[in-house]
């Protein structure tokens, strides 16, 4: 079978406030700061604005839906994602609570990306949860999720969240069963819990063919599961920088996501990043497109301060050489 894709791309920017560089204080960005770069996401013409999740992580991170609140109220327009929120660090209840309240906030603008994690152990040792359990507890929490999203009484009982019977959460999710959960992860478990379950799919660190793959491998899942899919969204987490040179883009990107991930991130930067020049990003998101990906979202490494001029400087030079596909 083949997944019902968009018919345009979409561009939206990752990571609307995190700080990425070693700091000597602390971070403490202003309501102006915040508000601030929300506009600009959304007067540079962008489509979406999402953001990452963890509960500890090697740099500085807000929780993603408290975020995205604020930007609701801020932008009446963009789309608003979470890339990936890690769902079985918490329990679906209070989950489907808080989405389905940004829903309505949002007025139906939530796309809920969720994911296993498991790249940080400590925040699941936090959180009580066993790092094994992190997929098969996903798998239980989605259909779960859009039990609770319809706001009709939902009766469960199963190993990970225990035993209920008869809850209404009310009101339902703004958005008819509730926001689309797009998947995240590029390993074949979770490429099969997408075709199985989700509205979507959206990856990271994965090269075009390798992407191309991984949808070949979704659209098998879901035929083997049996299901009718209207409409399936395919996104990518694209780390992105633009520079005067390629070597200076690659330098900048591999400082910042190397701090970030706690490793030395510079040859995966070569193999999996948009760099350089407006026009060597533009091909790297082409090839991203004619494989399947219908949703960029950028995460325009560098910096944290350098992060508007850079949201500026591509919507200026690089969305024009995109215009024939958006």
């Amino acid at each position: 079978m083949a997944l019902p894709l968009d018919d345009r791309l979409s561009i939206g920017i990752q990571n609307i406030h995190r700080r990425t560089e070693p700091a000597t204080a602390p971070w403490q960005p202003t309501i102006d700061e915040m508000q601030a770069l929300v506009r600009l996401v959304d007067d540079c013409g962008y489509d979406s604005l999402w953001v990452g999740d963890h509960i500890a992580f090697a740099v500085a991170i807000f929780d993603p839906l408290m975020q995205l609140a604020q930007a609701a109220v801020v932008s009446r327009r963009l789309k608003l994602g979470t890339n990936v929120y890690l769902v079985p660090l918490r329990h679906p209840v209070p989950i489907a609570k808080q989405a389905a309240t940004l829903d309505h906030l949002s007025e139906g603008r939530l796309i809920f990306g969720v994911g296993v994690g498991g790249e940080f152990q400590k925040e699941f040792e936090a959180c009580g949860v066993p790092l094994s359990e992190r997929g098969a507890r996903l798998s239980a929490a989605i259909p779960l999720l859009r039990q609770l999203w319809r706001g009709e009484p939902v009766s469960y009982s199963g190993r990970y969240f225990g035993t209920f019977s008869e809850v209404s959460m009310q009101p339902p999710a703004r958005q008819p069963g509730g926001p689309p959960i797009w998947v995240g992860g590029r390993a074949d478990a979770a490429l099969a819990r997408a075709g199985r379950l989700a509205d979507g799919w959206i990856s990271y660190v994965v090269t075009p063919e390798t992407y191309r793959a991984g949808l070949a491998t979704i659209a098998a899942a879901a035929e083997a599961a049996g299901r009718q899919i209207d409409h399936f969204g395919t996104g990518h987490l694209l780390f992105a920088r633009l520079d005067v040179s390629y070597e200076q883009a690659l330098d900048a990107a591999a400082a910042t996501l190397s701090h970030r991930y706690a490793m030395d991130f510079r040859r995966a930067a070569e193999r999996y990043a948009a760099l350089g020049r407006p026009e060597q990003v533009a091909e790297r998101i082409r090839a991203f497109h004619e494989a399947g990906v219908r949703h960029v979202v950028l995460d325009l490494v560098g910096p944290y301060e350098e992060r508007p001029k850079q949201i500026e400087a591509f919507a200026r030079d690089v969305l024009p050489l995109l215009s024939d596909l958006r």
